[in-house]
């Protein structure tokens, strides 16, 4: 079994995980398990369908009509994504778009405003 942390405003030992968080049942405060587990390393690069290198806040397009999984949308070609977030993962792009919501996208599928 592996040893949860204790509690660091109370400094409780009887913390336990809730999905992706960890939570002190003594002072009810709950804070996250990795908070950066899903950063991508410095010194990975991310680059779009052009070739161009892609950060954190970067404004994109989409360059094809894709579907959303579970859902009978899609997302038009052209539609501008703004605030992007670079992830680790096959969709490495975390993003929210106007009228569908948050989801993720394929940096192959979008290209640098």
């Amino acid at each position: 079994m592996t040893e949860l942390p204790n509690c660091p405003k109370c400094q409780s030992e009887y913390t336990y995980e809730d999905r992706t968080n960890y939570v002190c049942p003594e002072c009810a405060y709950e804070w996250e398990i990795n908070p950066d587990s899903e950063k991508m390393d410095e010194n990975l690069e991310i680059k779009d369908t052009n070739g161009n290198i892609l950060k954190d806040g970067d404004c994109v397009v989409v360059i094809k009509d894709l579907k959303v999984k579970g859902s009978s949308a899609i997302v038009k070609v052209g539609t501008k994504v703004k605030n992007i977030r670079l992830i680790k993962g096959d969709h490495d792009i975390d993003c929210k778009i106007d009228g569908i919501g948050t989801m993720q996208l394929k940096s192959l599928f979008v290209k640098k405003v």
